[in-house]
């Protein structure tokens, strides 16, 4: 497979020319950052991604994780690939200034954040949590823990993880049985077991601070009576570094399909010293805090996959020779020609490229509302807050889904060579099929959507994220994109409408046509957004590009909302007529 490369030359046309990176800091009053950094920024993270990151990928995969006599080893390199991240301040990018963060707008870190993704998923994964747990740790902990573990989490001295399913408790978290005790002390005593944890135990950091979820005795039954706790690996000493070792142990490793290279462990909490984060009782609304950056991540896990299948699947089609191409000798020189030609190579290449391309302008586009709610006014922030509500889960469960259509058809355009381990294809789409399953499953956020995001409130946050994108739309200066893409964001509205007060049975069998309806019609938007901006460009062959990939969008990929609308609309009869037996009926 050759070498990954940062896709810097559309990042830098999404912020400059797409985004209008530096107007869009001037709105929220931010003075300290503008397209020249952010251009920097990328930069710098392109080379630790494509420099120390990928070459680890595979051995990664090949080595996987260790677990001997309770400590549990990476795979050759990982640790000394994070010890320079942290040396470099990449894991600091997005803390807070008061704790040596660098307070970077998220719209400068989400592009090297897919860069990791695309380069070393199992990598990733370890950081990535680490920043979800400083968010938790932010909004929600008392001043003597921020005190405490902060600097050392912003820095990456410390990693983060989150810990909420158990044996028995998965989607459905008022299963969950951990127990916290209180202690005279203000501590309590946390004792129960998780599974699936990311980075539960490694040699990267002197300790580890587990984001965990729990039950105090007199707590509620269900998800009301659920609280947060940190649980360090080592308990801090007067000094606030690594002391006695807390009542917390690796009782196994996973076993896993993918990310082989990621410390996937099972968790044991022995009456473990922890500490109350949030009010008790209130565990849910605290950890959503990580969940849902978590999500987005997630999300930027399927895009990262999405452009290494695309790069490898190019480089493969132009290198590959089979057949004469059906519209003409292409290489008259030689015996055949190269398969990029072949029609039906070129579909799955401009799929792929079409796909990846259009989660990376949702990506930014999100990443933008991130800003405004972190830095804007108060009017800001409220919108912001709610474009970002509803397009989370859409985030997470479609640029996953894209993610592994985009990994299987850079396998197909291999064909056998793609089946093959030494072409890394079969590996990222090992990979990256975890992340429709993690951090709720895809239909769950299909649920979450249209049971909760687009019904709160008689649909503000749809309404809200309509008017944002309808001004996306009135700034498209070829009149005929503006009609188009202001028919396609109206028929979602309408459409979307219509959800509203559906039985509840309709809603959830509804549900994940009515996200990818959702997700094929924005995008949509976003193509005609950004053909237009590109017309501005500079860069011809850019240009160019994204008018025809755009036209292929339309014309290719965006019917399939059309079949996922019919779908929605059918109600749940037919999903629910067979049951029990029915199902075994041979």
């Amino acid at each position: 497979m050759p070498q990954y490369q940062a896709p810097l030359a559309d990042y830098q046309f999404l912020l400059k020319d797409w985004l209008s990176l530096d107007s869009h800091y001037q709105s929220l009053g931010v003075t300290d950052f503008d397209f020249e950094l952010a251009s920097e920024v990328m930069s710098q993270g392109a080379k630790f991604a494509e420099d120390v990151l990928a070459p680890l990928n595979r051995t990664g995969d090949e080595q996987g994780c260790t677990l001997k006599e309770g400590q549990v080893t990476t795979p050759d390199g990982f640790a000394q690939a994070y010890h320079e991240y942290i040396a470099n301040g990449w894991n600091s990018m997005l803390g807070s200034a008061e704790y040596d963060g660098q307070e970077l707008p998220y719209s400068m870190a989400v592009p090297v954040h897919e860069m990791l993704h695309s380069a070393n998923l199992s990598w990733r994964l370890t950081s990535m949590l680490t920043e979800s747990a400083v968010l938790a740790v932010t909004r929600h902990a008392t001043q003597q823990l921020k005190d405490t573990y902060l600097a050392k989490l912003i820095s990456g001295e410390w990693t983060g993880t989150m810990n909420l399913t158990e044996p028995q408790a998965g989607t459905d978290l008022a299963l969950l049985s951990t127990k916290a005790e209180p202690q005279d002390d203000g501590s309590y005593k946390v004792t129960g077991n998780k599974i699936f944890i990311t980075g539960g135990d490694h040699e990267w950091t002197s300790n580890i601070v587990h984001m965990v979820l729990a039950r105090t005795p007199d707590a509620p039954a269900g998800v009301k009576g659920i609280s947060l706790f940190l649980v360090p690996k080592f308990l801090p000493d007067g000094q606030g570094e690594p002391g006695e070792a807390n009542a917390v142990s690796v009782g196994s490793l996973e076993h896993k399909m993918g990310i082989k290279g990621s410390p996937t462990c099972v968790m044991n909490y022995d009456g473990a010293t922890g500490w109350l984060v949030g009010e008790e009782n209130q565990g849910l609304v605290c950890m959503f805090t990580m969940m849902n950056d978590a999500r987005f991540q997630v999300g930027l896990e399927g895009l990262g996959a999405s452009e290494a299948s695309f790069q490898g699947a190019l480089a493969y089609a132009r290198e590959r020779v089979q057949s004469r191409a059906p519209q003409g000798v292409q290489c008259p020189d030689d015996k055949a020609d190269p398969i990029v030609f072949q029609p039906d190579v070129a579909r799955m290449l401009l799929t792929q490229k079409a796909l990846t391309e259009g989660c990376r302008a949702m990506a930014v586009l999100y990443s933008g509302y991130m800003d405004a709610e972190r830095f804007g006014d108060d009017d800001q922030k409220t919108t912001a807050s709610q474009v970002l509500q509803f397009l989370t889960p859409v985030c997470k469960a479609f640029m996953t889904d894209m993610g592994l259509e985009s990994a299987s058809l850079g396998v197909q355009v291999f064909g056998g060579h793609g089946y093959i381990r030494e072409w890394g294809m079969e590996q990222l789409m090992r990979d990256v099929r975890i992340a429709q399953l993690y951090e709720g499953t895809n239909g769950i956020q299909a649920l979450d959507l249209i049971g909760r995001k687009l019904t709160r409130n008689k649909g503000q946050m749809m309404e809200t994220t309509f008017n944002e994108l309808s001004k996306r739309v009135e700034a498209i200066t070829d009149t005929t994109m503006q009609s188009q893409a202001n028919a396609l964001l109206n028929d979602w509205r309408a459409t979307s409408a219509d959800c509203l007060g559906l039985a509840p049975e309709d809603v959830a069998s509804a549900a994940c046509d009515y996200l990818a309806y959702t997700a094929y019609s924005l995008v949509g938007v976003l193509w005609y957004s950004m053909a237009d901006a590109a017309k501005q460009s500079d860069n011809t062959d850019l240009a160019s590009a994204k008018q025809k990939t755009c036209d292929f969008y339309q014309a290719r990929i965006l019917p399939r909302r059309d079949a996922h609308k019919v779908a929605m609309q059918a109600g749940a009869a037919s999903v629910l007529s067979v049951s029990g037996s029915e199902f075994d009926y041979r």
